[in-house]
């Protein structure tokens, strides 16, 4: 296709509100049939009003695939728009807004230490004896590096049935970038916290002993969500006090104490469709991310719903999207060019979409 013209995000950047929401409408319906514009829960609204579909990660990745539209637009984050690349057919184009929207939680797994880590572990425990699983928030290649040693991918609502799995298949359970999904999915599955590790990325041997290492069934790298580890116990308290009968919800990105002292927790579906579903009047209080509950107590008015926290925190990446960068997708693509093309290369595709086949078989 030739290219009659080429838009720089510069023209952009200080276009009015109207201004935006009339051309962004205006490409939708020029780029008609072949456009898929998929809109992660934590997206901000004037960007997700946009969106054909709303969901998780992986629903978005889904819909995509299922989907024959040409170009698929993912207003989320960088692993999310690999994921519905490594999903998708060999005609469709996944293109990401912002380059610069990635996962501070995925970041901080990287092949190089994961590998090193997986070394280290294989040294003291038998690599037979191991089995990896990386959280969907993780990158490609870490996908591909578990379908390759045999491991899987798990979401947030699988995540204890693919840890149960993976103690059935080995002994050890090797699970990243997410601590706190780990722990909690590993507690949820029966196992003692004293068979429960954490691996310190950048200490040998993850700061464990050799007897620890053998001793453990689950072993945690230490990555972690910002916005989830902002909520505290003392939050849980303050709303209990203020609020008496308020029902606490949160995710499982949180850390272990906040799980144990809400009255319920699971993925960011589970947390609307459980919402959605309460009677009215009922008072709700949800440890997830802002732009999210925000958006239920719109959706909501009949319940009383609260952020989880004194203090604002939203998952700024995410936030990187914005109707600048995607007006200025979607008018390229108008004109024939494609920008912001997220590409996982061939094998370690193959490689991930075997272990992402591997949790959806269970």
């Amino acid at each position: 296709m030739t290219v009659s013209n080429t838009y720089s995000i510069e023209d952009y950047l200080n276009l009015s509100e109207k201004e935006l929401d009339e051309r962004i409408t205006k490409a939708r319906k020029s780029l008609d049939q072949r456009l898929l514009i998929l809109g992660h829960h934590y997206q901000q609204d004037d960007v997700i009003k946009f969106a054909d579909f709303r969901g998780d990660s992986l629903k978005l990745s889904q819909e995509a695939a299922k989907s024959a539209r040409e170009f698929i637009v993912f207003c989320g984050v960088h692993f999310m728009a690999e994921t519905a690349d490594i999903v998708t057919g060999d005609n469709q184009k996944v293109i990401l807004p912002d380059l610069t929207a990635g996962c501070s939680m995925a970041d901080m797994a990287d092949l190089y230490r994961v590998e090193k880590a997986w070394k280290e572990i294989a040294n003291v425990a038998g690599e037979e004896n191991v089995l990896p699983v990386t959280y969907i928030n993780s990158s490609a290649d870490l996908k591909a590096f578990c379908g390759k040693k045999g491991g899987a991918i798990c979401t947030s609502s699988s995540a204890e049935k693919i840890m149960r799995w993976a103690l059935g298949e080995r002994e050890k359970v090797f699970f990243f970038p997410d601590e706190h999904l780990g722990r909690n999915s590993a507690i949820r599955s029966g196992i003692p916290e004293d068979e429960i590790i954490l691996w310190h990325r950048d200490a040998p041997m993850g700061g464990n002993s050799e007897a620890e290492i053998k001793k453990a069934k689950v072993i945690l790298w230490d990555g972690f969500c910002s916005v989830h580890m902002l909520f505290l116990p003392k939050h849980i308290e303050y709303f209990r006090e203020k609020y008496p009968g308020v029902n606490i919800i949160v995710h499982p990105e949180c850390r272990r104490e906040v799980v144990e002292l809400s009255d319920l927790c699971g993925s960011t579906e589970y947390i609307i469709k459980t919402v959605k579903a309460a009677p009215a009047g009922t008072v709700w209080a949800i440890g997830t991310e802002i732009n999210l509950v925000n958006r239920l107590r719109k959706e909501q008015p009949d319940k009383t719903i609260f952020f989880l926290s004194t203090t604002v925190c939203l998952c700024s990446t995410m936030y990187r999207i914005d109707p600048q960068h995607l007006c200025w997708v979607l008018e390229n693509l108008v004109e024939g060019n494609v920008v912001n093309r997220i590409t996982v290369p061939e094998e370690e595709k193959r490689w991930a979409k075997i272990a992402l086949e591997r949790m959806l078989a269970l």
